[in-house]
């Protein structure tokens, strides 16, 4: 038995290997070399010298890194919002609905839709003579035409709208699948014992959801913090995190001063002030989980 489960495991790791490997080498390894790295003044095209904290004091008195930080924390109230509206699409898709095959589809689709085109797409809706004005206008809640991603009032909800449309999808799967796992027993008890529909919602599903709203709570919150990819596209044509600093996320900061400055370890001290902050909302999450309903760990 011994020798079987040691052939099982080493099959089992052969497989793995490549994966790991590649994780190993572009996920863990950079995470570990920023750590000395910021430390140091490296900046590729001249000597580095190690300069202590003066890349973190440096960090806390930057106003432009204070700014992207607090847009990184503004991000975060889109994940209540994405996990709400997912949670009753899931409701939705679960149900015996003519064509909602097709609309589990169609929802999913963005998913799946690179973010360059994405960003062409939405760049289109939300240009002063696109379709968003056009509705808005048409229907009186908007008098003049707006440049929904050209002015500092509107451009970071804008850009927040579109990563909530993008990511809807993919957090209604997940609760899709556990809606799906809700032993059916347990609602014919409910209704065995007069609960209405609504409180079988209530009393049932969401308890029983409840690991899987913690597992999309922290990793939505983990991407709202360090949103990259929608605000680089959308306002990389203009100016990086723009207008001004509007739409100047801390991860977009990172790579301007990194990979545009070459100010690599500096970068390296904003990138472990940041991953700090993820992980002080990680556990608050963490331990917010413990209290209530169903635990399933």
């Amino acid at each position: 038995m011994r020798k079987w489960f040691q052939k099982e495991s080493l099959t089992a790791w052969m497989f793995m290997f490549p994966g790991l490997l590649l994780i190993g080498i572009f996920v863990f390894w950079p995470i570990i070399y920023s750590v000395p790295l910021s430390f140091t003044d490296y900046s590729v095209i001249s000597d580095t010298h190690y300069i202590g904290l003066k890349n973190f004091r440096r960090a806390f008195h930057d106003h432009d890194f204070l700014i992207s930080l607090w847009h990184s924390m503004v991000y975060i109230i889109i994940v209540p919002f994405i996990q709400i509206f997912a949670i009753l699409m899931a409701v939705l898709m679960n149900s015996k609905l003519p064509g909602v095959k097709f609309f589990r589809t169609a929802y999913y689709l963005p998913v799946v839709t690179s973010m360059v085109a994405v960003a062409i797409i939405w760049g289109w809706l939300y240009s002063p003579n696109g379709i968003v004005n056009y509705v808005l206008m048409s229907t009186g809640i908007i008098s003049d035409k707006i440049g929904w991603l050209s002015s500092q009032k509107t451009a970071l909800a804008s850009i927040m709208f579109v990563t909530m449309w993008k990511g809807l999808g993919y957090y209604m799967m997940i609760y899709l699948a556990g809606l799906q796992a809700v032993p059916k027993d347990l609602y014919e008890a409910a209704s065995i014992d007069g609960a209405t529909r609504l409180q079988q919602v209530v009393k049932v599903t969401i308890p029983m959801l409840k690991p899987y709203v913690f597992f999309c709570t922290l990793i939505s919150m983990m991407s709202a913090i360090r949103v990259f990819d929608e605000v680089f596209v959308l306002t990389n044509s203009s100016s990086l995190g723009g207008p001004g600093t509007a739409t100047l996320t801390s991860s977009v900061y990172i790579y301007d001063r990194g990979f545009k400055q070459f100010d690599f370890g500096y970068a390296s001290a904003m990138g472990l002030i940041v991953s700090a902050i993820i992980l002080v909302f990680s556990i608050f999450i963490f331990r917010f989980n413990k209290k209530g309903g169903v635990n399933p760990y």
